[in-house]
């Protein structure tokens, strides 16, 4: 993979998508279908290494709603058993059954361990105006063999935000103390069924901080686990002034499961197993000889408890692209042209309008920031978003304008009155989890509504 001596337009170099998840992996397929050439770099061992980290939990969405239509082409001459289209899997099963498939029908496109540090414009830094139409981008990365330069005819950034969960701190920033008790505190949703974890938190208590659906999807499993495990408890810590649409939106929710999951919490809470904090923005955790005591910015106290699971959400790694041009929202870090459309102050993900490679693009030639990174910090990614993304953007390296612009989505509705159901007196709800995760936690079974706009058009 190292760089080549000779000079190389950017015609000539491949396109390099940083990342071998659900995205990812349905970029090379739509960039394959339009024969360019492509090389996906994976930090980690196999296709899906951020979903198979969640792989006990089971998504929202239908299997019919999370294969892309070019990467079934790819799958299609290896003989691929295609799942139900009306089942729903796990985080396993989605990695297994198709992104793992997938990514080995695309052969030696894909590399593994081969993790991406920098994205720079071939022999200019970001201040340079010269030669950045006309250089190609190069991308560093490290692998076991050592660090290699790729020139690449555009990149696309798929690599999401798995890796930077937010903190327990309410303002962005550690809670003081949470890095000293980091031995208790989790950032994922615990997996019960498997015994070493199932031992941690059997007849413990437990504050589970978030209102997102990956926090609804830890209560629900912890207050399973108090039924059968006495002195289990749980003390659950909104930022929120008010519960408000928490829950979700029951069987309003177009995505069925989705609803059914608030519903299993709202009764798990009302059994009396998890107790409800509201206004409760975490300032400090305190070690002490009965556990840990989280001490809010208004000065009030929980605890002590014997472990702390945290799920607020995630951020963008915005590290490797530091030395090219960004243009950002100085609130949601994501591209600035898509930021109002995914606003959770304004949107629920399924008011979120079709968006692709022109709200994609940045101010450096021939990258795009897509999938759950380009939410930046917003909540509810859905997969078919990243999908239709990816179509446009591979449309637009390719040179086909018409087809860039011309975006399809399909738009789940939460049955909680689109971004209005997100706020309250406290302000919009915490980011969600890994979309439940990750990537496929707010996609799924919808109406049968199309819109088929102009990309950046809102109605």
């Amino acid at each position: 993979m190292s760089e080549t001596a000779r000079t190389t337009t950017p015609d000539e170099s491949p396109v390099v998508v940083i990342g071998a998840g659900p995205v990812g992996l349905a970029a090379a397929a739509q960039l394959l279908e339009r024969g360019l050439p492509t090389v996906v770099l994976e930090a980690g061992a196999t296709a899906g290494a951020a979903v198979r980290e969640w792989h006990h939990v089971r998504l929202f969405s239908r299997w019919g709603e999370l294969v892309d239509t070019a990467a079934a082409k790819v799958l299609a001459p290896t003989g691929w058993p295609e799942p139900d289209p009306d089942t729903y899997p796990t985080g396993a099963e989605w990695a297994q059954r198709y992104l793992q498939p997938l990514a080995d029908a695309l052969g030696d496109r894909v590399h593994y361990g081969a993790r991406v540090t920098g994205v720079a414009r071939r022999g200019w830094d970001r201040i340079v105006d010269a030669a950045r139409s006309t250089e190609p981008l190069t991308v560093r990365v490290r692998t076991a063999g050592g660090e290699a330069r790729i020139a690449a005819r555009a990149v696309v950034d798929a690599s999401g935000t798995w890796e930077l969960p937010n903190p327990l701190g309410a303002d962005g920033m550690p809670a003081l103390g949470e890095a000293a008790a980091a031995d208790r505190i989790r950032y994922r949703v615990p997996d019960l069924t498997d015994p070493a974890e199932r031992i941690r938190y059997a007849g413990k208590r437990v504050a589970v901080v978030g209102s997102g659906h990956s926090a609804l999807t830890a209560l629900v499993a912890f207050a399973d686990l108090a039924e059968v495990t006495p002195g289990t408890r749980v003390d659950w810590l909104l930022r929120r002034g008010q519960v408000g649409t928490a829950f979700g939106g029951g069987d309003a929710d177009q995505l069925p499961a989705r609803g059914a999951l608030g519903q299993r919490a709202r009764r798990a809470a009302a059994a009396g197993h998890i107790g409800t904090v509201t206004g409760f923005r975490t300032s400090a955790v305190h070690t002490t000889p009965d556990g840990l005591e989280l001490e809010s910015f208004d000065g009030a106290r929980v605890g002590p408890v014997d472990e702390v699971v945290v799920l607020t959400g995630f951020r963008p790694d915005l590290g490797l692209l530091s030395e090219v041009r960004l243009d950002l929202d100085p609130v949601l870090q994501a591209p600035r042209a898509l930021a109002p459309l995914v606003d959770p102050n304004v949107h629920s993900c399924g008011t979120v309008y079709p968006h692709g490679a022109a709200e994609l693009a940045q101010p450096e030639p021939d990258l795009y920031v897509v999938g759950m990174k380009s939410y930046g910090r917003a909540p509810t990614f859905l997969a078919l978003t990243g999908y239709e993304q990816v179509r446009s953007v591979a449309a637009a390296i390719a040179g086909d304008r018409a087809a860039a612009e011309r975006v399809e989505l399909v738009l789940p509705e939460t049955g909680v009155c689109g971004g209005a159901g997100l706020i309250d007196q406290a302000g919009p709800a915490e980011t969600d989890g890994p979309a439940a995760d990750a990537g496929g936690g707010c996609c799924g079974p919808v109406a049968p509504v199309r819109l088929s706009l102009t990309s950046g058009t809102r109605g």
